[in-house]
């Protein structure tokens, strides 16, 4: 079955048919899904539907662009619900500079990241990270992380990469996976597919990030798990080797990350 390790079927896009989609998924190969928060109410609803539905976990944080939410009494919050029994992971955190270019945003973001890096640590929980348009800073808050914390063995997963394969290794060199989503599909992601090539499959997780970023050929229209397969078989094609064994690995790599 298909591990799908980033999604957000809490999102409005899914009102209308949320509990069917859910409930289709395994029929359609999807065995496991991992719905992440980017605010305080959206991983309130991500605890609600890992209690809802057996095959959901949540990952708790708040998303570099959702920051003005934060605040000391939220991060009680967040060390809280870390230890509920279906929370997998804190995230997504990180930082996003596609949006937000003033430079007193960018530090408060890089200030509640490391916030929330070091949350993760003290409740020994793998982080999901999000980053767009701020690779330097992204990797030298993390080379400097984890120079305080060298007892970090499975620190998380980078999700929807975006950046260099010679980056991606050096992420992978600090313990990270790489999130590969619907992007590899299109035309115009030579970038992403060089690092699917340069990267041992033992490093990917698959994702959709759904309700975004749909792969191709349903690119455009809202995203959803049992679209999984175009990711697979895309990663399959540019490493020579099987679906099923993309499937089968990174299935295992989830499992191992999320310590499933």
């Amino acid at each position: 079955m298909i591990f799908e390790t980033h999604a957000h079927y809490e999102d409005s896009r899914f009102s209308e048919d949320r509990d069917i989609v859910l409930k289709s998924l395994a029929e359609k190969g999807v065995g496991t899904v991992v719905n992440v928060g980017s605010s305080i109410e959206t991983s309130e609803k991500c605890l609600e539907l890992a209690d809802t539905y057996d095959f959901v976990y949540a990952a708790i944080g708040v998303h570099p662009s959702d920051i003005e939410c934060l605040n000391e009494e939220n991060l009680v919050w967040l060390k809280q619900q870390a230890s509920h029994r279906k929370v997998v992971a804190i995230g997504e955190i990180g930082l996003d500079y596609y949006w937000d270019k003033e430079e007193k945003v960018q530090q408060a973001q890089r200030d509640w990241f490391w916030r929330q890096l070091e949350l993760a640590y003290e409740v020994n929980l793998p982080v999901i990270i999000h980053s767009r348009d701020a690779a330097e800073d992204t990797m030298e808050i993390l080379k400097r992380f984890h120079q305080q914390h060298p007892d970090v063995i499975s620190p998380g997963v980078v999700h929807c990469y975006s950046y260099s394969p010679e980056m991606a290794r050096e992420f992978i060199k600090m313990g990270y996976y790489i999130g590969v989503g619907g992007v590899v599909t299109f035309k115009n992601a030579k970038k992403l597919v060089k690092t699917v090539e340069a990267i041992p499959l033992e490093r990917i997780l698959v994702e959709t990030d759904c309700p975004y970023m749909a792969p191709d050929p349903h690119r455009g229209e809202r995203n959803v798990s049992y679209y999984l397969p175009y990711v697979v078989e895309k990663i399959a094609s540019i490493k020579g080797i099987s679906p099923k064994e993309v499937e089968t690995q990174t299935e295992l790599n989830a499992k191992r990350m999320y310590r499933l």
